[in-house]
C-alpha cells in the first residue's frame, strides 16, 4: 500500500478520534476535562526543541 493512499469512507463508517493527554502523571482522555480545563488544553503551546549543533 503507498503512502499516498486515499481512503474514502461513508459518513456512517467514521467515528470521532478520542484524544488522551497526561496529566498529574496519568493519562486522561480530554473529553473528561471540564470546560475549563479543555479551554486551557487547546491554549497550550508544545515545546519544540532545535536540533543540538
Amino acid at each position: 500500500m503507498s503512502t499516498n493512499t486515499t481512503i474514502e469512507l461513508c459518513e456512517e463508517e467514521r467515528q470521532r478520534c478520542e484524544i488522551w493527554t497526561r496529566v498529574m502523571g496519568y493519562h486522561r482522555p480530554i473529553t473528561s476535562f471540564n470546560l475549563g480545563k479543555q479551554s486551557e488544553h487547546a491554549e497550550r503551546k508544545h515545546f519544540v526543541e532545535c536540533p543540538a549543533k
